[in-house]
């Protein structure tokens, strides 16, 4: 008698706390729906020198992952301050060291060119990490994740982002904005308004629907795949 297939694992790597829920939420929910193990990585653990969260910085990480876990997915962090890290050695094995631990079998970074530095060095840690966990961890239970795909984190973010991978959100859209908003109210420290949306709520549903335009769904997401394979197509 064949015993049921294990759950599959899915990782999310940004610098910010925010960075995954803004940029993929809709396809983090959909995982958690098809009973993946859902895992959020930010890099920026120490939000003491971010104006927005002063004197708030473990309230942030906390709530940040409280939420997360209301969703059904975990959220980690790597202690490290926005603007006080860069693509070397230490923080290539911090993150591979939760990679190795994770053992994903998809995962998603941030697209590498992008205005924000933190999102660019957290695009390059990423890559290394995702790609060489093992070798930069010495583990040789590390896992390579079957498929990598980079997300966008906005317009106002995100340079030349060439997206070759569309995903239909539009069942979980509801749920995906709700997480969102949470976050967003909690680190304006303004009530959750409905009638006066969060300008990154606003950002989000207006990329959403022209990714959704660009493939035929309400709402999508778009991703860049790092991998190239055949497709049967006929």
């Amino acid at each position: 008698m064949s015993s049921a297939a294990s759950p599959k694992t899915l990782l999310a790597i940004g610098a910010h706390y925010d960075d995954c829920v803004f940029g993929i939420p809709g396809i983090l929910l959909q995982a958690v729906q098809k009973n993946y193990r859902v895992v959020v990585l930010s890099l920026i653990g120490d939000y003491s020198n971010w104006p927005p969260a002063k004197g708030r910085g473990r309230e942030l990480v906390e709530f940040s992952q409280s939420l997360a876990h209301h969703h059904g997915v975990e959220m980690k962090f790597i202690d490290l301050a926005s603007g006080r890290f860069h693509f070397n050695e230490d923080t290539k094995r911090a993150t591979a060291k939760v990679v190795a631990e994770v053992q994903p079998d998809v995962a998603f970074m941030l697209w590498p060119n992008d205005r924000h530095p933190d999102h660019e060095a957290a695009s390059a840690i990423s890559k290394a990490a995702l790609r060489l966990a093992g070798r930069i961890g010495d583990d040789a239970k590390a896992k390579v994740p079957r498929q990598i795909y980079c997300y966008d984190n906005g317009p106002g973010h995100t340079i030349g982002f060439e997206p070759n991978t569309f995903v239909d959100v539009t069942p979980v859209w509801p749920s995906a904005m709700e997480w969102l908003g949470q976050l967003m109210a909690f680190v304006r420290e303004k009530p959750r308004d409905g009638t006066a949306p969060d300008p990154a709520l606003t950002t989000k549903t207006t990329l959403a629907r022209y990714r959704g335009a660009t493939c035929g769904a309400t709402y999508a997401e778009a991703l860049w795949a790092m991998h190239t394979r055949p497709v049967q197509i006929l």
